[in-house]
């Protein structure tokens, strides 16, 4: 290196972001970018552009292990444009001294929004009557055509109560629904403060008339919602799920749907992503299946993207992001 010149660190990214985040991102590094906007970068390409890059810019769409974080070796900072981080393998990055970013809070209310919309769409038989319209067969009023179920007083069970949780909880009490609640640990003071119910999650299962999982995917909720559970709930009850797949057993919420032991689900996350059009769960009349659509508005989505890139750019100037998942790799000074 000539005296006197320092090189910009190098970024990769791999996923086309709005242009004016973008032009943030290259005022301060040497900047690579997978031009796709709706094709995921493929593993070869990705194995290949991390070797010399000193940051990662992604999304859940990338998975990011231990046999790729090896290649990278030059790497420091991987920034996930996600709230949720279960496509990184944060042990292995710890271990790498790599320092993973994330971007919560600013999906909040856009998250919990998508949630109750898919709620009242699930529970009203929304889709189902929008197709029966379109394909011809509405002839006539009915007494009981189309009949779904009451959202306004019935009793809404959140497993998980996060920031999405409790934005969710506003929303249900506009509908004067009765609010219980399951998370790992108790939380007393908005037990108070919203107005809401502890339950053991067996107990929420069993009295929930709406039941959304809003929890974290993480080993320990892995096919936390499987056969064992369906069975807990009212033939009568929904279940929600925008937390992320693999939560709920496919299979069993299948079985379960089919037989008509619940009444219906309403889906934005799979445990595959994107869901194969021949997936089981695609052929039921009473399952909503969106494509992981949580956070999908212009404002929320263009807000991902700049915090990923300042998580990005803050910590490649020496400074702390101001989103970690794995804190330990800082530097004291930081």
């Amino acid at each position: 290196m000539k005296r006197g010149i320092i090189l910009k660190p190098r970024v990769f990214i791999t996923r086309k972001i709005p242009e004016d985040i973008l032009t943030l991102i290259e005022e301060v590094c040497e900047v690579k970018v997978w031009p796709e906007e709706d094709t995921p970068i493929p593993r070869s390409v990705l194995e290949q552009e991390i070797r010399e890059v000193d940051g990662l810019y992604c999304l859940l769409t990338e998975t990011i292990d231990a046999s790729l974080l090896d290649l990278g070796k030059n790497l420091k900072v991987v920034s996930n444009m996600a709230v949720g981080y279960n496509n990184i393998d944060i042990e292995a990055a710890t271990q790498r001294n790599i320092l993973v970013t994330n971007t919560p809070g600013v999906l909040t209310e856009t998250t919990a929004d998508l949630t109750f919309a898919l709620l009242m769409m699930t529970a009203r038989r929304m889709e189902e009557s929008s197709q029966y319209l379109r394909q011809g067969h509405w002839k006539t009023w009915s007494p009981m055509l189309l009949a779904g179920q009451d959202i306004f007083g019935a009793t809404l069970g959140i497993v998980g109560m996060g920031r999405i949780g409790e934005a969710l909880v506003k929303r249900a009490k506009g509908f004067d629904m009765k609010i219980i609640y399951y998370n790992r640990t108790p939380k007393p003071e908005l037990e108070e403060s919203l107005g809401i119910e502890y339950r053991l999650l067996d107990e929420l299962l069993q009295e929930a008339d709406f039941v959304c999982i809003l929890t974290p995917y993480t080993p320990e909720t892995r096919n936390l919602i499987g056969k064992r559970e369906l069975e807990l709930m009212k033939p009568t009850s929904i279940l929600i799920n925008t937390a992320r797949g693999g939560i709920v057993n496919e299979e069993d919420l299948y079985e379960a749907l089919a037989q008509q032991q619940i009444y219906a689900a309403g889906l934005d996350v799979f445990d595959q992503e994107p869901l194969p059009t021949d997936h089981p769960l695609l052929t039921l009349t009473n399952c909503v299946a969106l494509p992981h659509i949580g956070s999908a508005t212009i404002k929320t989505r263009r807000e991902m993207a700049r915090l990923a890139a300042q998580n990005l750019l803050t910590y490649l100037q020496g400074q702390r992001p101001p989103h970690c998942v794995n804190p330990s790799v800082l530097t004291p000074k930081l």
